[in-house]
């Protein structure tokens, strides 16, 4: 059966989400550019004529997945609602007691990165997104007088730096911190660094 022509973009982008899957699957020291080209059931010239090398595939499909991850988080957050609703809401999906995917993917991506400098870029500008786009979300609510919070910028850093560490012990430590304990620290944080009644 022949495969279905698509157009360059369309091509990437399913070279993409396989070289994720691949990623998820084997990790990044484990993963080939035939791993992925067999995936798809393509040539592997195919998958190096769109990304050149391995670290280049690499460093895009982590580009693609932090995109995603930012596509979630500006609908989370621009919906009409208080800014503590869509800041409880934005935080859940990233916790990693909540449904965002891929947590073993960018703990990947971050001891990667440490060698790889296209990675690191990619790393460090998601972070930056997530900071900024959380940051933002606090000031409004200050400004609504939803909550009292003098630093939103280092109120943002130190979530995403708690949730960020409550990923690595629940991914790669399991069993040494639960779920539900996970959760009552993001919630306790949350409470202290808002000025938030307790148990609102």
């Amino acid at each position: 059966m022949a495969r279905v022509r698509l157009s360059v973009a369309e091509r990437r982008e399913e070279l993409l989400r396989a070289a994720i899957e691949q990623i998820e699957a084997r990790g990044v020291a484990a993963v080939r550019i035939a791993d992925v080209a067999a995936s798809l059931g393509v040539s592997n010239a195919l998958v190096l004529y769109h990304f050149e090398t391995k670290e280049k595939l690499v460093a895009a499909a982590f580009a693609h997945a932090a995109q995603d991850d930012l596509a979630r988080l500006r609908k989370l957050l621009g919906r009409r609602v208080p800014a503590l609703v869509r800041l409880r809401s934005a935080v859940r999906w990233y916790a990693p007691t909540g449904q965002a995917k891929g947590w073993r993917l960018w703990i990947e991506g971050w001891a990667v990165s440490l060698r790889e400098p296209a990675l690191r870029e990619v790393a460090r500008d998601l972070d930056r997104q997530w900071k900024a786009a959380l940051a933002e979300v606090i000031a409004e609510g200050v400004a609504a007088g939803e909550f009292r919070c003098p630093d939103p910028a280092g109120t943002a850093l130190r979530l995403t730096a708690l949730l960020d560490g409550l990923a690595v012990q629940l991914t790669s430590y399991q069993g040494g911190v639960s779920r539900a304990k996970a959760h009552d620290w993001v919630e306790e944080t949350l409470t202290r660094e808002l000025g938030l009644p307790t148990g609102s």
